[in-house]
């Protein structure tokens, strides 16, 4: 038997179908994007609100600072992205953050010679709360991060490398790949573990990293061209290369007067 072929009129209710489920659909989407819309700027008012009722601990507050930026970033709002408008008129956040910006730049400055441009966070946070004094407002490692992003974004050489359970930051604009970043955690780690005082060799990364002698000599070669690390020939056994920014007999000493005049421009 010859079996019938489907007719233009069965087509055409088809495509109608389909039209009008298209048609349900958007209308749908377009429902759901302006319930989103409006919880969404109900959300901000009421953010906007929380922040002049609380400003005064968002100010003083580090932790309820950082509980403030996680919610502001819940809903795609920075309070430091620009120096005008709400935030920075309510809080006062975006000037905090540029004085704090500035504060970082002078002691990254001042120690650079200590430190040939790499510090630890906590370093640095002990650095910026002695230069703030007793009665400026406080000041915590979460905020440091933040000021040292918006200073990175500028383009100013600073950059943040997570070693073992905390950061360097640095503070030159110094090419550091992979393996730059492995042994300076590597040292962290001998640090932390053997007690070893800021200072990595060429055995300690061959044994702990499984590399061949030449490229562990590469990296710390790199290190100390950077000005990032110092190369002791006379300690015992081999040579020992030493990360300033690592090193604890270096770490929290004082900003001398004549050190802090020379980070000035």
């Amino acid at each position: 038997m010859h079996r019938r072929g489907v007719g233009a009129g069965a087509i055409a209710k088809k495509k109608l179908a389909e039209a009008k489920y298209k048609e349900r659909g958007t209308v749908l989407a377009e429902d759901q994007l302006a319930q989103m819309s409006k919880q969404l700027d109900m959300f901000k008012t009421n953010l906007e609100e929380f922040a002049s009722k609380h400003k005064q601990e968002i100010r003083k507050n580090p932790e309820f600072r950082v509980q403030f930026q996680d919610m502001c970033a819940t809903i795609g709002v920075d309070p430091l992205a620009s120096g005008k408008g709400f935030w920075s008129e309510m809080l006062g956040v975006g000037d905090f953050y540029y004085e704090l910006g500035v504060q970082i730049i002078e002691v990254c400055l001042a120690l650079k010679h200590r430190n040939g441009g790499l510090i630890t966070l906590e370093e640095l946070h002990q650095q910026v709360l002695k230069g703030r004094g007793k009665f400026a407002q406080d000041v915590s490692q979460d905020d440091l991060i933040r000021a040292i992003k918006k200073l990175k974004a500028l383009g100013t050489g600073f950059g943040i490398i997570p070693v073992g359970g905390t950061y360097l930051i640095q503070s030159v604009p110094a090419e550091l790949n992979m393996d730059h970043t492995v042994v300076l955690q590597l040292a962290e780690v001998l640090v932390c573990l053997l007690r070893k005082n800021g200072y990595v060799t060429v055995s300690d990364i061959k044994a702990r990293l499984k590399w061949e002698t030449e490229r562990a000599r590469q990296v710390l070669e790199h290190l100390l061209k950077e000005g990032l690390a110092w190369l002791d020939l006379q300690a015992p056994g081999e040579a020992h290369y030493w990360l300033p920014a690592l090193f604890t007999d270096l770490y929290s000493q004082e900003i001398t007067a004549e050190e802090a005049r020379e980070a000035l421009p």
